[in-house]
């Protein structure tokens, strides 16, 4: 169970580092001081990732509770 605990905890971080990763780019192109359609379309680009981010962030937290009642 050791491992599916570490498996979870890897699966976080990665969702983590990934939701960084949207807010920076979204701030980024906030301040470019971009057109409102462009910056529509710059976020459009960035909603799937996000999801995805907070998807895996979700599953590797499910996998650590999973992990320490199993354990």
């Amino acid at each position: 169970m050791e491992l599916l605990i570490w498996f979870g905890a890897l699966m976080s971080c990665v969702g983590l580092a990934a939701l960084i990763w949207c807010i920076v780019t979204v701030w980024k192109a906030r301040r470019a001081g971009l057109s409102d359609e462009d910056l529509r379309e710059r976020v459009r680009k960035v909603v799937p990732v996000n999801a995805g981010a907070l998807m895996l962030s979700i599953l590797g937290l499910m996998l650590i509770v999973l992990g320490i009642l199993l354990g």
